[in-house]
C-alpha cells in the first residue's frame, strides 16, 4: 500500500476513534503519536496522516456544515460512523489540499468505502464527493 493510502487509512482510524470515544480529535492524535513512540509494535503516525487530522480539526464546523448540506435525507448524526468520517477526512482533503488531485481524494474514498463499511457505501461517498468537487470552487471560506 502507498505511503499516501496508509496516511488516509491511518487518519481515518483516528478520527473513527475520536468519534466513537465522544473525544477531541487532536486529543485522539496524540494519543496515537504518543503510543507510537512508545511501542515500537505500534506503526508511527505519518506527517501526511497529521497533516490530514489537523486540518481536519481547524475545519471541522465547516465540514460538518457542507455535509450537512449537501446529503439529503442523511444526517450526520444517521450515517454509518465510518461513512461519516471518511466523508469528513475526504472533504477536507478534497477542498483544502491543492496538491492532491480531485480524482485521487475520490479514488482512495471510494476504496476506503469498499474495505471498512458497507455495500451501499462506496456510491454514497462517490456521489456526495463528486458534488463537492463541482462546488469545491465556491465552498472554501
Amino acid at each position: 500500500m502507498a505511503a499516501r493510502s496508509k496516511a488516509r487509512q491511518r487518519a481515518l482510524q483516528i478520527l473513527f476513534e475520536a468519534d466513537q470515544r465522544g473525544a477531541p480529535v487532536n486529543e485522539v492524535l496524540a494519543d496515537w503519536v504518543r503510543l507510537s513512540l512508545d511501542d515500537d509494535r505500534q506503526p508511527r503516525v505519518s506527517e501526511y496522516t497529521m497533516t490530514l487530522v489537523e486540518g481536519y480539526a481547524e475545519n471541522a464546523v465547516r465540514i460538518d456544515e457542507l455535509l450537512s448540506t449537501y446529503t439529503v435525507g442523511w444526517p450526520l448524526d444517521r450515517m454509518p460512523v465510518v461513512d461519516r468520517n471518511l466523508l469528513r477526512l475526504s472533504a477536507y482533503e478534497l477542498i483544502w489540499q491543492d496538491e492532491t488531485p480531485d480524482a485521487v481524494v475520490l479514488d482512495e474514498a471510494v476504496q476506503l468505502a469498499k474495505e471498512f463499511s458497507t455495500d451501499d457505501s462506496p456510491a454514497f461517498v462517490n456521489g456526495l464527493l463528486g458534488r463537492l468537487k463541482e462546488l469545491k470552487p465556491t465552498l472554501r471560506r
